[in-house]
């Protein structure tokens, strides 16, 4: 199998916490088959593995360490500011990519995200005060507002798959389906300290941005 070239953290906090962790495999052709890059991204055991199969053409393929994903947030952001290209091609569709100052950001759209309920809780402390994982089944985004007015909404992420990832650090693509359930641009606080910002277009589409860095 091939050498994990790059682990990157996205969606890092203004304080510089947080942050989720990504694999990537800048050699995609090395691990040519799915069952191997599913493998690879279960000996990884991050919360999702992106392989990069033409990167000037930003062709990219996600795997969590038990499912292959057509689209998710956070690999993308973590890769478009590796690659440094304005296209990104997973398999749901193209998916702009863009960087503002410290901020990488991706457009996507909603209906791309698969399996992610959203939960509104009525309080930060419930939020924060939840077994990891909630008793349940099927992907859990548990939020609250923290601040209506301005957006800032305290979450976190239950994938409850039975693969090892209890709890997500930062789910961009959880963000992107609250956004559009909402109908507004959201500052998400996720996890011990990552942050999510998230802007609604009048064509459905909803950006994705936040900071990266290699760990």
């Amino acid at each position: 199998m091939a050498d994990l070239h790059e682990v990157l953290r996205v969606f890092i906090g203004s304080d510089g916490r947080g942050g989720n962790a990504l694999g990537v495999v800048r050699d995609g052709a090395a691990v040519p088959s799915r069952a191997e890059r599913q493998a690879l991204a279960a000996e990884l055991g991050f919360s999702e593995t992106v392989f990069v199969d033409d990167a000037a053409e930003g062709v990219v393929d996600i795997y969590t360490p038990s499912v292959r994903l057509p689209f998710a947030g956070y690999p993308l952001v973590g890769v478009a500011w590796l690659l440094g290209v304005g296209t990104l091609r997973p398999e749901a569709g193209e998916v702009a990519a863009w960087q503002d100052g410290e901020v990488t950001w991706i457009r996507a759209r909603p209906e791309w995200v698969e399996g992610k309920r959203t939960v509104r809780y009525g309080s930060v402390a419930e939020v924060e005060g939840l077994p990891a994982p909630p008793p349940g089944v099927g992907w859990e985004y548990a939020w609250a507002w923290a601040d209506e007015e301005a957006g800032v909404v305290r979450a976190r992420g239950f994938p409850r798959r039975g693969d090892g990832v209890v709890e997500d650090e930062a789910t961009g693509a959880a963000a992107l389906v609250l956004t559009g359930e909402l109908g507004r641009g959201l500052d998400v606080r996720q996890g011990v300290g990552s942050r999510i910002l998230t802007r609604v277009n009048g064509d459905g589409t909803v950006d994705i941005g936040g900071r990266v860095d290699r760990t």
